[in-house]
């Protein structure tokens, strides 16, 4: 009983590393700045989005359980060479985006105790590091990830409750769109799957030892669970959003998802607000560094021995970055258009894996499956390649 129970933690808290890696800053900005945009017809995009994420995530999670490899250590039997580059990309994507998380780790406890955004990024930054000291520091992040997605998810959905959205409209145009938004729903799914996110929950169940065929049922239900886990919040969120925009309310440009609690609640919906960003900001802190860190640990005995100090490195570096140069846009889109591009190249390379013998042994990965997977594939590196190749170049103008 107590073996079943601790499973359902470990299976529980991969999903929950997942889910609380993707519902970062970017996550609450993009779903509400989206919902403005399109109204109740965002359903639409996020339903398409929650599909296009069980495809990737049920693929990558399943291939690397039975080939019991990270993804790294498949895309080079694949391709020599291919998984060092998409380590690079993951770890550049990571860096980048947890210098993000940290500052939206700041701006939560500066909404919740009025001290500096910088001040408020150390102080988080000293939490992710503890739980990382901790004797048993992956049962301590799964716990951390598990009560801090709880709470995030709460609050939303207690302000989604007081807008008062209009369900009815919703329902129904996430059916039947005024419009279909192609960029929102590839921003959603990169957003949601894309970069380090897509492997963190994989590499989690790897390193606590759940893996081999036998696992293939445990492991497509933790995999399941983060994408439904995150869209419980995505869809609380834009029902939040859809109640204000319902009652013509302003929203401010300079803080979209502040704004939101602020209307719908007050001053305490502010604070609740502040509990949220931190939250999300900090869990994706935690899953950027594990994840990004678990990419390069397998090439050297050496990292693999110390990759608990590099991981505290990782979040130290990405804070000292914070304070010292602030929040840096260009780079966050640049690593956005990455992580746009790894999931493609990442996904494609674990699918060419799972037909390969020597890689997966006898299993035979579903036909559908792998459909579904392409899929995401041919849809993510067309978009992906666009956004950098147009989006990019704009911003150096």
């Amino acid at each position: 009983m107590k073996q079943n129970k601790s499973n359902l933690t470990l299976l529980l808290g991969a999903a929950f590393l997942m889910a609380t890696s993707s519902i970062g800053p970017g996550f609450l900005t993009q779903t509400t700045v989206f919902t403005q945009k399109l109204a109740a017809s965002f359903g639409f995009v996020i339903l398409i989005s929650i599909i296009l994420d069980i495809f990737a995530q049920t693929n990558v999670w399943r291939i690397i359980a039975v080939s019991e490899k990270r993804g790294q250590e498949i895309a080079n039997l694949v391709f020599p060479g291919l998984g060092y580059f998409i380590a690079f990309l993951v770890v550049l994507g990571g860096l980048v985006f947890n210098i993000g998380n940290i500052g939206g780790a700041g701006l939560g406890l500066q909404v919740l105790f009025g001290i500096t955004p910088q001040t408020g990024a150390i102080i988080s930054a000293v939490i992710a590091i503890l739980i990382f000291m901790i004797k048993e520091a992956g049962k301590a992040m799964d716990r951390f990830t598990l009560v801090a997605g709880f709470v995030m998810i709460l609050l939303t959905v207690y302000v989604a409750i007081t807008t008062g959205p209009p369900v009815g409209e919703a329902v129904t145009k996430t059916v039947v769109p005024d419009k279909i938004d192609i960029l929102a729903i590839v921003t959603l799914v990169g957003g949601t799957v894309g970069g380090y996110i897509t492997f963190a929950g994989g590499h989690r169940l790897l390193d606590a030892g759940v893996k081999g065929k036998d696992s293939i049922p445990e492991v497509t239900k933790s995999s399941v669970s983060g994408i439904l886990i995150t869209s419980v919040m995505r869809i609380a969120l834009f029902l939040a959003v859809l109640g204000v925009v319902s009652q013509n309310l302003t929203i401010n440009p300079d803080n979209p998802p502040a704004s939101v609690f602020k209307l719908a609640a007050g001053n305490i919906g502010y604070k609740m607000f502040g509990l949220v960003m931190w939250g999300a900001a900090v869990t994706s802190v935690i899953g950027a560094a594990y994840t990004s860190v678990s990419f390069f640990k397998t090439f050297s005995p050496k990292i693999e021995k110390n990759s608990r100090g590099i991981i505290i490195g990782f979040i130290i570096i990405s804070t000292l970055s914070f304070v010292s140069i602030g929040n840096p846009v260009n780079l966050l889109v640049l690593a956005g258009a990455l992580n746009g591009l790894i999931l493609p190249v990442a996904l494609g390379a674990l699918l060419i894996g799972a037909h390969k013998k020597k890689i997966v042994g006898d299993y035979r990965h579903p036909i559908w499956l792998t459909i579904a997977g392409i899929i995401v594939v041919v849809v993510m590196a067309i978009m992906g390649w666009h956004t950098l190749t147009h989006a990019i170049p704009k911003l150096w103008g």
